[in-house]
């Protein structure tokens, strides 16, 4: 997923935005990783369901009132639409697209209460059976909330507070002076977990900024920032991946003209003076949703969506006017210098990004070819002819 993409996993409920943020400093690349965390466990999440299903039921049977027999009837119904929910959402984060966070963190809070709601009625009526097997269910869920979704400590406490406060209220209803230990048990019981859950989180949360450091190093150029050679093949190949989503991927291989000259003439400092304007650019005269890339020297590499060949040649032709009508600022001295561009569309020229890759290299090889700042699509390759009389000879 692109980190685009990433962004469509966030809620955007003032209310849901609130549970799954929390205090401190976290980057603005690992959050939307953070929430998707709430869609893992997957084991878990059926457990639970299956667990609150089975065990509102059979109280449900044991003591059919309308109390009972709603909480049964909520469990089954929010079953019911959680777990599509759920498969939706791993759907829609493997597609790229934008699961239903919101709703899905709603129903989670809601479910919470529900189990809060039949150990309250369950301690209420005095039914020792029906207390000890809904009171225990509830710890037992705790347990699985804060497992499960410690990527969002508050959305634990809350979860938590709604699913075992009930319980301290049933205990003072259940007429058994000796359960009013619950009102200790708790209050306990709830903070400790809830601890474990941010600390779980704080652990989280450092682990994946040094993994995204790493990735930083490993996928982006350190002069401009851009993406490089590895992190411009993982897009390409991500975008070709869901192109029936996306529309063809088109990639347009920037080459400067007259860069080494001024190189020679002022130094590489001028030069990567240069460079780092020229990215900053580049990326003014891009789309918000296209990549940009320096693959090495002065080679871009801009790949975008949606574009047929046409369409892709005329937004090459503006990236390189944006990038070559205006000076670039050396310190003492000012400079200039063209663009060429070449071409490449798949399925036309490619399907793989080494096959687009080679294209648009030697659509940008003929570009340079006619003069400074020259754009070409790449040409189309010949049709696979097939020897009708050699295969007949040969069946």
């Amino acid at each position: 997923m692109s980190e685009s993409g990433e962004k469509a996993t966030l809620p955007r409920w003032r209310v849901t935005r609130w549970l799954v943020e929390t205090n401190g400093d976290i980057r603005a690349e690992i959050q939307p990783s953070l929430v998707k965390g709430l869609y893992g466990g997957v084991p878990i999440f059926l457990g639970g369901v299956l667990n609150t299903i089975a065990v509102s039921t059979l109280i449900g049977v044991r003591i059919p009132t309308w109390p009972f027999l709603l909480w049964a009837a909520i469990e089954i119904a929010l079953g019911l639409v959680r777990l599509p929910l759920l498969i939706h959402a791993h759907r829609a984060i493997a597609a790229g697209g934008r699961p239903r966070t919101d709703l899905y963190i709603a129903l989670a809070v809601l479910w919470a209460a529900s189990v809060g709601y039949g150990a309250l009625i369950s301690l209420a009526s005095g039914d020792f059976v029906a207390s000890t097997l809904a009171c225990l269910s509830a710890a037992a869920m705790a347990g699985g909330i804060a497992f499960r979704n410690f990527s969002a400590p508050r959305l634990v406490a809350v979860m938590i507070a709604l699913s075992l406060g009930p319980c301290m209220i049933g205990g003072f209803l259940s007429g058994e002076p000796i359960l009013a230990v619950i009102a200790l048990q708790i209050p306990a019981y709830g903070y400790a977990v809830t601890v474990a859950a941010f600390r779980l989180h704080g652990l989280l949360v450092r682990t994946m900024e040094s993994e995204h450091a790493n990735r930083q190093l490993a996928l982006h150029d350190p002069l401009t920032g851009l993406r490089n050679r590895a992190g411009l093949e993982e897009e390409v190949e991500r975008r070709l991946a869901l192109r029936d989503a996306h529309g063809p991927t088109a990639l347009l291989y920037l080459d400067l003209d007259g860069f080494k000259g001024v190189n020679d003439t002022y130094g590489h400092a001028a030069g990567d003076a240069l460079l780092r304007q020229l990215a900053h650019r580049l990326l003014g005269a891009t789309a918000p949703d296209d990549l940009v890339a320096r693959i090495g020297g002065d080679e871009f590499v801009v790949v975008t969506s949606g574009l047929d060949g046409a369409a892709a040649v005329e937004k090459g032709e503006r990236i390189g006017a944006a990038l070559s009508t205006r000076s670039y600022d050396l310190g003492r001295d000012t400079a200039r210098v063209g663009v060429s561009v070449g071409v490449a569309v798949d399925p036309v020229h490619g399907r793989d990004f080494e096959s687009l890759f080679s294209s648009a290299d030697a659509a940008l090889y003929r570009a340079k070819a006619l003069g400074r700042s020259a754009c070409l699509v790449a040409a189309a390759p010949p049709p696979v002819r097939h020897d009708w009389r050699a295969a007949r000879a040969c069946g």
